[in-house]
């Protein structure tokens, strides 16, 4: 009997090797010669070197000089969630009355909130002067329209979104044209406090990627804006961070079609499998990403390392060129809201991705999750909002009472006095560092003894290419799913038959 497993689970092996032989064979017939035969032509570049003279002494005045030319644009530019910061409208948990959640009022596991910290966190903001409630959201002076078009790639910003001091913004605005990935990067590769902190697919390798890095970026040059494509400067995608519908999520289908691979078994798998599964199969390829942040180490007199530990910040652990973690998604997330009740035994989980096998809207999808360690409110067992940065924040006196007490009060949580920490994690799904078919994943990678996908763990009674039509009914819905028949079970003469 110990000799009849062994050949079994040999030919189970030699079958998924074979398999995956097949279908890279299949693989080899391009649909179309360059991703761009799918997009638009990019908008003429105008030289504006001649258009704007100066002085420009702040950027209200280089606001002012293109208004006079585009005199909507800042209009357009305060309606979208890049300004205000806020989007979906959800009932509060403490008061029951509704409000615009987004990055500006939402509690996160890296930096933790933006409310008493604006004054740092806008610098990332599309505007200038942000630094506490007085700033004016409808004065379109305030509008910062360098950050996303000048080209000179000296434009950088500080504290409240300002221009920093030696920036040229005569230069800077003569400049201008289309937004490329560095200006889109400024601010999206650097997210929450440092270079490839947040994200675990965008980072600075982004700028000027080969085609190792990502096959779109590198080896055909698209642009951010190429896949965003923008209209009356609303910008699509939704960071799942922070939004919880998928209203304006950018999809592969948009360009690829459902049935990109003009092969029945691989297009099967689009029915269930996303496509930046397979092809992404690794994140933070050249630089480390930010995958651990214990802020309850803060604030003690340890050796310090960006990549390790900082006392204003607390321990980090960081990890690169990693297999991404693997979920059900349905473009849709449930968000930890500010002020809402935790359990602070065992992990908060501040964002998750929603989906499971029985729904069929649902795609296998890769995911960089984050996890880390935060105060919260022993008493009314809400997260709290720390003031972290700046005069009286933590970083100035390592005071977690007085930090807790100042960003309680900016977020307008209830603080007791007495807080402890807790372990939370946060999900962010991968979109960027997509890989061409010749290193995307292959079946052996993902089907078989010891592969990389928990497929338990994902609703299955077992690995799927090996289970029939056995077993609670799903593998049932599996077939379904794939676009199979009534038994998807692989062997020797399904190859056959179907290759």
């Amino acid at each position: 009997m110990q000799n009849q497993a062994v050949v079994a689970s040999a030919t189970v092996v030699a079958v998924a090797i074979l398999s995956g032989a097949i279908l890279l064979r299949h693989m080899g017939q391009p649909r179309v010669q360059s991703p761009r035969d799918c997009l638009p032509p990019p908008s003429v570049h105008i030289d504006h070197a001649q258009l704007i003279s100066g002085p420009l002494p702040d950027g209200p005045s280089a606001t002012r000089a293109c208004l006079s030319c585009h005199p909507a644009s800042a209009h357009e530019v305060i309606q979208t969630s890049h300004w205000t910061w806020v989007g979906l409208e959800v009932n509060l948990p403490e008061s029951g009355q509704p409000a615009h959640i987004g990055k500006k009022n939402l509690i996160n596991n890296f930096c933790l909130h933006a409310g008493a910290n604006i004054e740092s966190c806008s610098s990332c903001h599309v505007g200038y002067g942000w630094k506490d409630d007085s700033f004016d959201f409808h004065n379109p002076e305030n509008v910062d329209c360098l950050v996303c078009h000048e080209q000179t790639g000296s434009y950088r910003k500080v504290a409240a979104g300002l221009p920093r001091h030696d920036v040229d913004l005569l230069k800077a605005a003569q400049s201008v044209g289309r937004p490329t990935r560095r200006n889109c990067g400024q601010c999206h590769f650097y997210g929450c406090g440092g270079h490839a902190v947040k994200q675990g697919d965008l980072d600075a390798s982004m700028n000027f990627p080969t085609e190792r890095i990502d096959v779109h970026m590198g080896k055909f040059d698209m642009q951010c804006v190429d896949c965003h494509r923008t209209q009356g400067h609303e910008i699509p995608g939704l960071a799942m961070s922070i939004a919880l519908d998928r209203s304006q999520r950018v999809r592969c289908s948009g360009c690829h079609g459902e049935s990109p691979h003009n092969h029945q078994r691989l297009d099967g798998h689009v029915k269930a499998v996303a496509c930046e599964t397979c092809h992404i199969p690794r994140m933070a390829i050249d630089y480390p990403t930010n995958v651990y942040w214990d802020w309850s180490k803060a604030g003690k007199d340890l050796p310090e390392d960006p990549l390790l530990y900082l006392k204003k910040r607390g321990a980090f652990v960081y990890a690169q060129d990693v297999r991404p973690e693997y979920f059900w998604y349905n473009g849709r997330a449930r968000r930890y809201l500010t002020g809402e009740k935790i359990d602070p035994v065992g992990v908060v989980r501040i964002n998750r991705p929603l989906g499971e096998l029985k729904d069929l809207e649902a795609k296998i999808f890769p995911f960089k999750v984050h996890r880390g360690k935060q105060v919260y409110d022993k008493v009314h067992r809400h997260l709290l909002a720390p003031k972290t940065y700046g005069p009286n924040g933590f970083d100035a006196d390592f005071d977690w009472d007085k930090a807790c007490r100042l960003g309680a009060k900016s977020a307008g949580l209830a603080y007791s006095g007495q807080y402890d920490f807790v372990e939370t994690e946060m999900y962010l799904p991968l979109s960027h560092m997509v890989q061409a078919k010749q290193k995307a994943l292959q079946c052996t990678e993902c089907h078989g003894e010891g592969r990389i996908m928990d497929w338990k763990a994902l609703g299955y009674d077992g690995d799927p290419a090996f289970q029939g039509t056995q077993g609670s009914g799903r593998r049932d819905l599996a077939n379904i799913r794939n676009g199979a028949g009534s038994d998807a079970t692989w062997n020797e003469s399904t190859l056959s038959t179907n290759h």
